[in-house]
Formats: structure tokens, C-alpha cells, sequence
């Protein structure tokens, strides 16, 4: 009751202070949603749907409907931001609350929930209660107004901002005299500059241009890039551009066409359009894709300086989204796997950082670290062998179209057996080509060599090849690539039920296998099958006799891989001929000498990265802290200047194999986890956050080799942890995001805190 008093009297103060001067959502609200609310309230999993990233967001409100549902026998409505609905009054009728509007005598949701954290703060740098479900897969009880009295009770520390540091006095007395104002919102739209809206001009003129052949290529540029946050050459810092469907032409407000996914039927006469992309970034959906008029050039060489006919754009339909290379068999197959090339590392984020904010449907089907190559084009039949081509078009058929719950076995099975049907194929057609060899590794630019980081429910991707040599490397050809975009990209529908969840999740893992044996026609004959035995280790056998074609253990490799272990020869000389394509040289996680650190290091810095050093390439089995360490830690090495730089630390879980839904706990090694190490921050959602002077870097290494348990562990994060609870944990964290922005700008945007541990 004090407290209420209380409340009611410096609202009333603050009130008397704002008559003059309203409170401004845009200038003094926002900001400090950005900095406090969007780490957790953003995208799809924003807890109750509540997205404070923008005012279109906070005005939608909070709905009981949680978007990850792996359960769910029905698909549900979407309810995408910006595009199922506009304006609170259509919200509203999608079962949407206000957490804005006061409720008679009642403040406003917000307000009350606000009130509660700001009742119940944290001991500085505390542990937070064992009690505190903070886990990502906490059932939210979305409180309705008329709930939260009872709600309050029961969770006393749910508050906002929820398990964390609270606001200041001033972030909240700022934010509760908005509420009590009426919560005004006047953010104005981003717009297009001068030099952005004449690019734009030129690629909706190249999008809409008339005739089938034109129209064929702009479907497919469009399914291939509607994900993408695009930036234009010479355009302003932060403007970010998406392509949509609009019902209006060029010159008109965007009236964008809300289908359920990007190849659906949109059921009227439609225009490609470029428009802004709205409210605060965030980095766990920001892959970036760059437009401009020498990409404009390159698209119009590859897609119609070739002699081909289209009479007709193919219709729309469950067999169009199924199969593709159908729908597009027209346009020259070495346009569209070229145009996939030059920008790898996009299409290889949108399907291993995902278009829906959690990977988890996707991400146990892959091991935790592992590179990924292409297939030379050249050397691609499914580009060079029109014959083949039209033998394997109507096999690559994709599943996940139908969701009927008693019919998912079946229908994985058909699809299943397709695949099988083309790998046969596939085996028997390249026994039969030329051996492979190096040319028939794509080196066309630095997208070329990529490495990929699970950290169990999310992953991510960087160009250049990080770690030690990963136990499976994958080679995809133009059917490896575009199967596994469209079936985790343009196909997988968030918001749909087990069975299409379930049948997207089976056939990708046949896609990964795919990728993996390809890899094995690299290697030599004789050594295939046991790569293949390590890779699929235990119950991995029977998924090998159940679901898997054989693989070719005859046909040789025209590599000369020297030594009993041809994948580390085969990585060697990959990188010693493809040197000047990897992006990211690593010394600390593969020293071969004495020195274990970058060049050109100041020495103290070149000090901590040899001490780093030290916790590489060492199973858990030897380095124990590894145990306590989460899926992804980063380092903060602090210079006595006030520079700063920032190591991820990604714990590198072994599984006996990958090859299975469910049961992964029992398929886990974790006495062969490993750590790598390296500069920058390697992915969207921190586990936690160390800050360590320079020079007491060594120190803290020697502290995590010397942490055998838990309770030795403890000590490490007392002293150099930064928990939920630190008094500065928003300035340390949100420093990661400025550490992304210093070095690569293009790349910046807020990082999600859902899963920060309480370390």
C-alpha cells in the first residue's frame, strides 16, 4: 500500500513536470525499450507475443497463443507483425490485449507489471532464485488484466523486466507518467533516402517487368530473397529494406498480400515491392543481403544473357511448393545455383539461423560444429547433364505440404523412398563421371568455405573455417542447396502443426545426410565406410539400414590425400590451396606453432589469446569446467585504455549420431564436448557474459583449467561474471552488439537474452 502512495505521488509529480512538455514515445519510451525489453521482447518468441520493438508492436499488446507449439494438431492463425493485421482494433479481434489501457480504477497492464519488478529487485550480482523458472521453454501465464491480482501473488518475482537487473528510477518513473498519460505513440515510419528510393525504383522496375520469362525469375528471386534484410550501396546506416507482395504498384503505399508462406497463391493481381524494414533490429532475424547496380548488373547476366523460353509462369499449388525444380525448370539451372553462390553465406544463415527465432525444430539434425563446401558448378551434373537433370527434377519432391496427423508416416515414407531413388541415381551417374578433384570444389569468392555452430536450440554461421577440424564436413551441390532452403525457408510454416514440423524435420535430415556422403566421394574409397561408421555410431547403424541409401565405397577420388586420416590431409591442402578464400585464418583453435594469436595484436592481447589457446582441442573428458560451461559464453577482454575486445566461447556437444528426433540425451558424449575459441561474437543469443582485464587474462584461464566442479566454477563467475543481476549487466551487454557494430556494422543488431543462464 506504501508503495502504491507512493507511486500515485511521483506520477503525480512527474505529471505536473510533463504538462508543459508530453512524454515522447519516439525519443524518451522507446529508447529504453530498446535497451531493457527487446533482448526478450522480439520476434516469434517474444514472451505472450508482446514485441516492444517498434509502437506497431507495443499498441498489438500481448496475446495467451504461443507461437512454438511442437504439439499442436492443427496449424494455427499467424499473426505476423506489420502484416496479418494493422492497427489495435484488428489486433484486438485476433485475441490480442492491451497492455496500455487503464482498466477503470486499475493502471494499465504494463504499468502493474512494471510496478511489480521494480517491488522485488535482485541482491547485486546475485544468483537468482532456484525457485525462478527462466528457461526458454517456461510456460508464460500471459496474465489478463482482471488475472493479475492472483498473478501477482502467486509469481511475486515476475516483474519486468523479468530475472534481470531492473530499470532506474528514472527509466521508470518515465515510463509509468507515459502509461498514466494515455501512452501515446507518435513514431514516424522509416523512409527511404534520395539515393535508396533510386535504387529501389530500379529493382521494382527490374522485378515487374512484363513477360513470362521475367516473370518466372522474379518469382524466384523473390522466394529466394523475401527473408532477406536488404541494404542498397551507398544508402544510409541502419535502413534496411524487405521485398514483399503488395496489391499496389510502385509510387503507391505498399498493401502488402499476407499468404501464409512466400509461395502461396496470392489470389490477385500483385507487384514486388521494396519497403522499409520497421522498428528496432535484431540480430537473431538480421541476414543481411546487399543490393546494387552492379548486383542488378550480375542478375540480369546470369538470368538472361542465356538463350531459354518460358511460355508460361507455372501456377501455384501444393506440387509447386513440393518441388521447385519443376516449378522452375525453366529457367538455366546454372543461373539460379550461381545466383545462390555468389551470396552462400546468406542462404546458408536463412536456413541455419531461420526465419522463425528458435532453431530447434531444424537444429538437432546437425552436429554442433562443422564446414560446409560447394560443388563446382562445372562439375555439378544436375547443371551440366540435361538428361540427368530430367531424370532427378521429379525425385527432389519435398515433403511437409500436406499436415494430416494420421498420415505423417506415410507420407515421410513417400518421400523418403524419392530421395532414396535419387541418391541411387545420383550414386550410379557420378560413378560413372569424371573422379573428383580439386576443381570440382566451388572457389568462385569467400562465401566459399563456411563453418556452422549449433548451440543446441539456435546456430549460426560464419564465412572462413573456424575450429578444429570438425568430425563432418559437408560438399552440397545445386539440389543440396536448394532443397534445404526451400524445405527450412520458404516451406516451413512456424505456425503449423506437429505433422508438418515433424515431416520438415525427418526430411532434412536426409538432406544432411545427403551432404555428408557427397563429402565422402572426396575422400578415399577404402576409408568411406568408416568415416561413415564414426559419423553414425550406435543406433546411427539402423538409421544407416532403415532410411539411408548405400553409399559408393568403388568409385575413386582423384585427390591424392596422403596419411591414415584423408579429411584432415583433404582440410590441409584445402587450406593451404584456398588460402586466400578463407575469411577467418584461426591460430588459437589450430596453433601449429608456437605462437597461438593473431598478428598485429597489441602484446598484452597477443598474451591472452595464447592463454586462450590452452582451452582448445581438449575433450571435457581432460578440461572439466567444460561441463559447466553453456552452449555459448562471451569474453570480454578489457584494455587498460578502455579497449575492448570480445571472444566467443561455443561449447561443441558429441553425439554418437544426429540421426533421430527424439532420445538426443541418450546419443550425447559429453566427455568428448570441446570448446573453440574465437575473436567476435558468434552468436545471437549469449549464455553468459565474463568481463577480464588484460592482464589478468591468464589468470582467468588458469582458473577455468583448474575448475573441476561446480563449486570450483562458482568462484570463476563470482569474480569475473557478469550475472543477470550485476548492477551494470545492460552496459555489458548490450556491449556485445556495439562490439558488432564497431566491426562489422552491417551486421548489428540487439542480442536476445532469453537464454542467459544463472550461472
Amino acid at each position: 500500500m506504501v508503495c502504491r502512495l507512493m507511486l500515485a505521488v511521483c506520477l503525480l509529480f512527474i505529471g505536473s513536470l510533463q504538462a508543459a512538455e508530453p512524454i515522447s514515445y519516439s525519443r524518451d519510451v522507446q529508447p529504453i525499450f530498446t535497451q531493457h525489453c527487446v533482448a526478450c521482447h522480439a520476434c516469434y518468441d517474444a514472451a505472450c507475443q508482446l514485441n516492444l520493438g517498434s509502437g506497431e508492436g507495443v499498441q498489438r499488446g500481448a496475446s495467451k497463443a504461443a507461437v512454438y507449439n511442437g504439439t499442436r494438431t492443427q496449424a494455427q492463425a499467424t499473426t505476423r507483425l506489420f502484416v496479418d493485421a494493422h492497427g489495435e482494433a484488428a489486433w484486438r479481434r485476433k485475441d490480442f490485449v492491451s497492455v496500455l489501457d487503464q482498466q477503470g480504477s486499475q493502471a494499465a497492464l504494463m504499468a502493474r507489471m512494471l510496478e511489480l519488478g521494480h517491488q522485488q529487485p535482485f541482491a547485486a550480482n546475485s544468483k537468482l532464485p532456484a525457485q525462478l523458472n527462466i528457461g526458454i521453454n517456461r510456460v508464460n501465464q500471459c496474465p489478463l488484466p482482471e488475472e493479475f491480482e492472483a498473478f501477482a501473488r502467486k509469481n511475486p518475482q515476475a516483474g519486468m523486466p523479468f530475472a534481470v537487473t531492473g530499470l532506474s528510477d528514472a527509466d521508470y518513473q518515465t515510463l509509468q507518467a507515459w502509461l498514466a498519460q494515455g501512452a501515446p505513440v507518435d513514431e514516424q515510419a522509416l523512409q527511404a533516402s534520395a539515393a535508396e528510393a533510386e535504387q529501389i525504383a530500379s529493382w521494382e522496375a527490374f522485378m515487374n517487368a512484363p513477360g513470362a520469362r521475367e516473370a518466372l525469375v522474379s518469382r524466384w528471386l523473390y522466394e529466394h530473397l523475401f527473408l532477406a534484410h536488404l541494404h542498397f550501396a551507398g544508402g544510409e546506416p541502419g535502413h534496411f529494406f524487405q521485398m514483399v507482395r503488395s496489391r499496389t504498384p510502385t509510387g503507391k503505399p505498399a498493401d502488402i498480400i499476407a499468404t501464409r508462406l512466400p509461395n502461396d497463391d496470392p489470389g490477385t493481381e500483385f507487384y514486388y515491392r521494396l519497403i522499409p524494414v520497421q522498428g528496432v533490429i535484431v540480430h537473431k532475424t538480421h541476414i543481411t543481403y546487399g543490393l546494387s547496380a552492379a548486383k542488378l548488373k550480375r542478375v540480369n547476366e546470369l538470368f538472361f544473357d542465356s538463350d531459354w523460353q518460358a511460355d508460361a509462369v507455372p501456377g501455384y499449388g501444393l506440387q509447386r511448393r513440393a518441388n521447385p525444380f519443376e516449378t522452375f525448370a525453366a529457367i538455366p539451372a546454372q543461373a539460379r545455383y550461381q545466383f545462390m553462390l555468389d551470396n552462400a553465406e546468406y542462404f546458408v544463415r536463412t536456413f541455419i539461423r531461420g526465419p522463425v527465432c528458435r532453431g530447434q525444430i531444424a537444429t538437432d539434425v546437425i552436429r554442433d560444429n562443422f564446414w560446409a563446401v560447394f560443388q563446382d558448378p562445372q562439375h555439378d551434373l544436375y547443371i551440366t547433364d540435361p538428361e540427368y537433370r530430367e531424370e532427378a527434377k521429379e525425385l527432389l519432391a519435398m515433403p511437409g505440404q500436406l499436415d494430416s496427423i494420421g498420415d505423417t508416416l506415410g507420407l515421410w515414407r513417400t518421400y523418403r523412398d524419392k530421395r532414396n531413388q535419387y541418391e541411387a541415381l545420383r550414386m550410379q551417374r557420378y560413378a560413372d563421371a569424371p573422379a573428383p578433384s580439386w576443381s570440382h570444389i566451388w572457389a568462385g569468392n569467400d562465401n566459399a568455405l563456411l563453418s556452422i555452430f549449433r548451440q543446441h536450440d539456435s546456430a549460426s554461421v560464419r564465412k572462413g573455417l573456424i575450429g578444429e577440424v570438425p568430425q563432418t564436413i559437408w560438399w552440397l551441390d545445386f539440389p543440396l542447396l536448394e532443397r534445404t532452403y526451400y524445405q527450412l525457408v520458404v516451406n516451413f510454416d512456424v505456425f503449423g502443426n506437429v505433422s508438418h514440423q515433424a515431416q520438415t524435420r525427418l526430411y532434412f535430415d536426409l538432406i544432411r545426410n545427403g551432404a555428408e556422403v557427397n563429402f565422402l566421394r572426396l575422400m578415399p574409397a577404402e576409408s568411406r565406410q568408416g568415416y561413415l561408421s564414426d559419423w553414425y555410431q550406435s543406433s546411427g547403424k539402423l538409421k544407416i539400414w532403415l532410411d539411408y541409401q548405400a553409399i559408393d565405397s568403388e568409385s575413386p577420388s582423384a585427390l591424392r590425400l596422403p596419411g591414415s586420416d584423408p579429411k584432415r590431409s583433404f582440410v590441409e591442402t584445402l587450406l593451404e590451396r584456398y588460402g586466400s578464400l578463407n575469411a577467418r585464418p584461426d591460430p588459437i583453435n589450430r596453433c601449429t606453432g608456437a605462437y597461438c594469436h593473431r598478428s598485429g595484436l597489441d602484446a598484452e592481447l597477443q598474451r591472452a589469446e595464447q592463454s586462450l589457446s590452452r582451452l582448445t582441442a581438449k575433450p571435457a573428458g581432460t578440461l572439466k569446467v567444460i561441463e559447466q560451461l553453456p552452449e555459448a559464453t562471451l569474453l570480454r577482454v578489457e584494455m587498460a585504455d578502455g579497449q575492448r575486445e570480445v571472444y566467443s566461447l561455443l561449447r561443441n556437444r558429441a553425439h554418437t549420431n544426429v540421426a533421430f528426433m527424439l532420445g538426443e540425451e541418450l546419443r550425447y558424449q559429453p566427455a568428448l564436448d570441446t570448446l573453440t575459441v574465437y575473436p567476435g561474437v558468434l552468436s545471437s543469443y549469449p549464455n553468459f557474459i565474463f568481463n577480464v582485464r588484460v592482464e589478468q587474462a591468464a589468470e582467468f584461464i588458469t582458473a577455468l583449467e583448474q575448475a573441476r566442479d561446480a563449486a570450483a566454477f562458482e568462484k570463476v563467475v563470482e569474480r569475473w561474471g557478469i550475472r543477470r543481476t550485476h548492477p551494470e549487466f545492460w552496459r555489458y551487454f548490450h556491449d556485445m552488439s556495439a562490439y558488432i557494430q564497431q566491426t562489422e556494422p552491417l551486421e548489428a543488431g540487439v542480442l536476445d537474452m532469453n537464454r542467459y543462464q544463472n550461472l
